[in-house]
């Protein structure tokens, strides 16, 4: 989606942390962009598998306000000014759906810092964590998979990232964490039902981003053309575990923690077509997922 470049932001709480850098471990090959896409939309730490550790033992991080994102022009010509407006935008419309809504904290993260859930960078991928109520996302990782990986990553996509972590946070203040603990694995555990209702949120957001405008009126985004609708829906079938686990050779089910291809495509055109209505995915059967 692209933002009208006349958009305000009108301040951010978002902060950008950084100042541990990765330990030189590089990731390389179908293995390593299967890792990547797979820890997109997990909300868990793969640091340990990529050789990061735990984030101890290197210089703490500094924090500092975003800055230099005003406009929406900003927001479509770097990546960073597109996490923080995007921001404004999902905020704006969940304060408007979830009663006592209370925003996560927007981390930009700059190389790597620790978090209560793992290790942030943009290694790691984009990542929700429960207990600090905050999203982690290191905007170069967006570079990384477009520049070494052949894949587009584009505006819509980066947006429905950000806008599936925004789904798990309505999860946790909604009590859909505690009600439905994510844990567990195969096709109808919750883990997958989690995601599947990340995802259709994060459609139902999309499809009525457009509407939400700045101080003076000016909507801050167009409606989502063709062509982006294809790229965050590639973005979604490129993260099912189905896909993931072809990679490797053996597609199976029961390991399942996050839904096949055409359900993470079907759950975000669910989200998409038919609203927020649409997103129980608990209390279905599985043969409905």
């Amino acid at each position: 989606m692209t933002f009208n470049s006349g958009a305000e932001l009108g301040g951010t709480t978002a902060r950008k942390r950084g100042g541990l850098v990765a330990g030189g471990v590089g990731v390389a090959g179908l293995g390593g962009l299967a890792i990547l896409l797979l820890n997109l939309f997990t909300g868990g730490d793969i640091g340990g598998l990529l050789g990061l550790g735990d984030g101890s033992g290197g210089a703490p991080a500094s924090e500092t306000v975003v800055a230099d994102c005003e406009v929406g022009a900003d927001a479509n010509s770097d990546d960073e000014c597109r996490l923080v407006f995007g921001q404004r935008v999902l905020d704006l419309y969940w304060q408007d759906h979830v009663q006592g809504y209370r925003p996560p904290q927007l981390i930009v993260v700059d190389g790597q810092t620790s978090t209560a859930c793992g290790t942030a960078s943009n290694q790691t991928g984009p990542f929700y964590c429960p207990p600090e109520e905050t999203i982690y996302v290191d905007p170069d990782f967006f570079g990384l998979l477009r520049t070494q990986f052949d894949t587009s990553a584009g505006e819509l996509a980066q947006l429905y990232v950000l806008a599936h972590e925004y789904g798990h946070h309505i999860q946790q203040i909604t009590g859909v964490f505690d009600a439905y603990p994510p844990n567990g694995t195969g096709p109808e555990s919750n883990g997958v039902r989690t995601e599947l209702q990340a995802d259709c949120l994060a459609g139902a957001w999309v499809a009525s981003a457009s509407q939400e405008v700045d101080a003076n009126g000016v909507p801050y985004l167009q409606a989502p053309t063709e062509a982006q609708l294809r790229d965050a829906l590639d973005a979604a079938a490129a993260v099912g575990d189905d896909h993931i686990q072809a990679q490797s050779g053996a597609v199976n089910p029961e390991s399942w923690t996050h839904g096949s291809s055409e359900q993470r495509r079907a759950w975000f055109t669910a989200g998409y077509q038919n609203g927020l209505s649409a997103c129980d995915t608990f209390e279905i059967p599985g043969s409905s997922l």
